[in-house]
C-alpha cells in the first residue's frame, strides 16, 4: 500500500461526505413529517450549509469542510452535520500534544498529517427526546493511519427501552465484524463518555473507538462505514417515538441542566474539540457540539 494512500483517502472522504448528505436528508424528513405534538404547527427547520477552511501555519491552504446547522426547528433546537478534511503540519503545540497521545513514531522529522470525518450532534426540543452525538474518522501521517469514532445517546429523561434500542442497533452492525466487538466499543464508549469531576456517564452510552489500525485497511473502513451505517436506524426511531410527548417545566429544566453536563465534557475533555482548536480549523465548526442553552444548578 503507497504511504501516500491517495486512492484510501478519496474513498474515506467521500463516505463520510455520502454519510452526511443521507442523515441532513433523514433529519429534514424528521422536520417534514412532525405533524402531532408540541411545536408541529411551526415551519420545518432547514439546515444553514457554509463552507469551512483551515489555514496552516504558514497562511496557506489546508483543507476545510461543510458545517450543516440547524436551528429552531419543530424537532431539533440544534443540530450540526460537518464533514471535513484537512491535512499539511501539525502546529508544533498541536504535534507535541499528538505524540504524547499517541507516540506516532517519526512526528518529529515530518510531521505532515492528513484527516477527514464526520461530527454530529443533536440537541432536541423535546426534552423526551434524547440528544445524540455520532463521528468517524480517518487520520493519516506518512507513519501510520488508523479510524476511529462512534456513537452515543444523552437523554436527560432516560428510557430503558429507547436505550436498549439504541445499543441493539449498534451490536447488530457490528457483530458480522465479529461478536467480541461490540462489547469491546460499548466498554470503551462508558470509559471515553465519562466526566471525572461529576464523578458520571455523560449518557447511557454506545460504542466509540480510535486508534483503529489492524493492518487491512479495506477491513476497518468497512467497520467504520458500518458504524456509521448504525446511526439512523438506532436513532431516527427514538425521535419519532418521543417527539409527540408533552413536556412540563420541571422536563425543560432537566434538559438544561444535563446540557450543561455535555457542554462541560465537551470543552474540558473531547479530543476532537483539542484536536480541531490546536490545528487551527474553524472555532465555530469545531464548537459547533455545544447545546443552544443550558443551566448550572
Amino acid at each position: 500500500m503507497s504511504s501516500e494512500m491517495k486512492t484510501e483517502k478519496a474513498q474515506a472522504a467521500a463516505w463520510f461526505r455520502t454519510l452526511r448528505d443521507q442523515i441532513v436528508a433523514a433529519f429534514e424528513g424528521l422536520e417534514d413529517s412532525h405533524a402531532d405534538g408540541p411545536l408541529s404547527d411551526q415551519t420545518p427547520g432547514r439546515f444553514e450549509v457554509s463552507e469551512t477552511t483551515r489555514t496552516s501555519d504558514d497562511g496557506s491552504d489546508a483543507g476545510g469542510g461543510l458545517m450543516s446547522v440547524m436551528r429552531g426547528g419543530r424537532v431539533f433546537e440544534k443540530v450540526g452535520v460537518n464533514v471535513s478534511e484537512v491535512y499539511g503540519t501539525l502546529g508544533e503545540r498541536a504535534q507535541n500534544a499528538m505524540a504524547a497521545r499517541k507516540g506516532i513514531p517519526g512526528m518529529k522529522d515530518d510531521p505532515r498529517f492528513w484527516a477527514s470525518g464526520i461530527s454530529l450532534v443533536a440537541h432536541m426540543q423535546n426534552p423526551h427526546a434524547p440528544a445524540v452525538h455520532m463521528n468517524t474518522r480517518m487520520f493519516w501521517t506518512p507513519h501510520a493511519w488508523w479510524f476511529g469514532g462512534g456513537s452515543d445517546l444523552n437523554p436527560c429523561i432516560e428510557y430503558d427501552e429507547d436505550t436498549a434500542h439504541f445499543h441493539g442497533q449498534q451490536k447488530e452492525h457490528l457483530d458480522p465484524h465479529g461478536e467480541r466487538l461490540y462489547p469491546e466499543l460499548k466498554a470503551w464508549a462508558d470509559e471515553y463518555f465519562y466526566i471525572p469531576h461529576r464523578n458520571r456517564a455523560r449518557g447511557v452510552g454506545g460504542i466509540f473507538m480510535d486508534d483503529r489500525n489492524s493492518g487491512d485497511w479495506a477491513q476497518d473502513f468497512a467497520l467504520t462505514q458500518d458504524i456509521g451505517r448504525a446511526f439512523l436506524p438506532a436513532f431516527v426511531p427514538l425521535v419519532e417515538k418521543r417527539r409527540v410527548q408533552n413536556w412540563s417545566d420541571a422536563d425543560k429544566e432537566a434538559q438544561l441542566v444535563h446540557r450543561g453536563l455535555y457542554a462541560e465534557y465537551n470543552l474540558v475533555y473531547d479530543r476532537g474539540t483539542k484536536f480541531g482548536l490546536e490545528t487551527g480549523h474553524d472555532a465555530n465548526a469545531v464548537l459547533m457540539s455545544l447545546p443552544p442553552l443550558a443551566k448550572w444548578i
